[in-house]
């Protein structure tokens, strides 16, 4: 296991070296200059060669990734050219709202997908199996977009009970610690404070886990219905087992491997889908400074960007392979 692990660290390199290659290739083929959007409309083309000279624009493009590659490696990605911040401190700065609202979004789509598909599989051709279906097949194929508009008119417009956007009120008071609005409220026991931040995600996290739910539940009832006609289903039943008992110690761990890598898969999703979910809801985090740098033109911190979500992603699939091991001990790494 010790040698799978540190061999999938060092692939982590290679993924990362070909994703930086591509977003640092394409940023530079999309039409615009950041240093003329630096200077603004009254920069003079004096002022805008200067600034490409102080950016190192003016440098021939494998110059450019070759002193982007050098200091990467030593975790420096640069300064924006927008805020003219440390890289790490913009992206540090929204980071923590983004984790905040993929772990619950990711939480949420795994307690809908599992219950769901769980039912139905025990449900299997009756009312409820088509209902539940029917529920899977509107998750899966409506937009995160059009779904998040549409539970804002709904739940906050028509019915007021949750507010249309944001991460929390201005009248609220909280101290930043993690940057994570529900955790600082926990920290420091304000409970006005915690219910504010809860009430400003639930929206946000079902619209981000509706996608993730669909795909889950719709494994989920497929492994489930394969794992109760093997025989060893059979033989806990004939032994007098409760059905609870038979679903959730014997069919339900079993039919979790398949659904585990899913559940990996859907990270990057939810990664992508950050950028429009927080965009709608307006809340802050990596999704929005994304948007807003590559229309900038803010070369850093979008590489930057980059780089925080390839690290992410190839940790939580390490981390669904080694699941793998406590759910079946018969898998075995060399």
């Amino acid at each position: 296991m010790r040698a799978y692990v540190l061999r999938k660290i060092g692939l982590l390199a290679g993924t990362l070296f070909g994703a930086s290659l591509v977003v640092f290739l394409g940023l530079r083929v999309i039409p615009g200059d950041p240093a003329q959007m630096m200077a603004g409309e009254m920069g003079t083309a004096g002022d805008v060669q200067r600034l490409r000279q102080e950016l190192g624009l003016n440098q021939p493009v494998y110059v450019q990734y070759a002193r982007f590659l050098a200091e990467s490696a030593r975790g420096n990605f640069g300064r924006s050219l927008r805020a003219e911040y440390p890289v790490t401190h913009v992206i540090g700065d929204v980071f923590p709202a983004t984790v905040e609202l993929g772990v619950t979004s990711l939480a949420l789509a795994c307690a809908i997908g599992w219950s769901a598909g769980t039912l139905a599989a025990i449900k299997h051709n009756t009312g409820v199996d088509s209902a539940l279906t029917v529920l899977v097949l509107f998750g899966v194929s409506m937009p995160s977009f059009w779904v998040g508009i549409l539970l804002i008119l709904t739940f906050a417009l028509q019915l007021g009970v949750f507010p249309a956007g944001g991460a929390l009120s201005l009248s609220v008071p909280l101290h930043r610690v993690t940057g994570m609005y529900v955790v600082d409220s926990l920290i420091q026991g304000n409970w006005p404070a915690l219910k504010d931040a809860l009430m400003h995600l639930a929206l946000p996290a079902l619209t981000l886990a509706l996608y993730p739910a669909g795909i889950i539940a719709r494994m989920t009832r497929s492994a489930m219905l394969e794992v109760l006609r093997q025989d060893y289903i059979t033989t806990a039943r004939s032994k007098g087992l409760s059905e609870r008992t038979v679903v959730l110690r014997h069919a339900l761990r079993n039919s979790l491997i398949p659904v585990v890598t899913v559940v990996g898969l859907q990270l990057g999703y939810l990664i992508s889908g950050a950028v429009v979910v927080e965009a709608v809801f307006a809340r802050p985090g990596m999704g929005r400074l994304a948007v807003t740098s590559i229309l900038f033109r803010d070369y850093p911190v979008v590489q930057g960007i980059v780089a925080y979500a390839v690290v992410a992603f190839v940790l939580v699939n390490l981390l669904v392979d080694v699941t793998y091991a406590y759910l079946d001990p018969r898998i075995a790494y060399t």
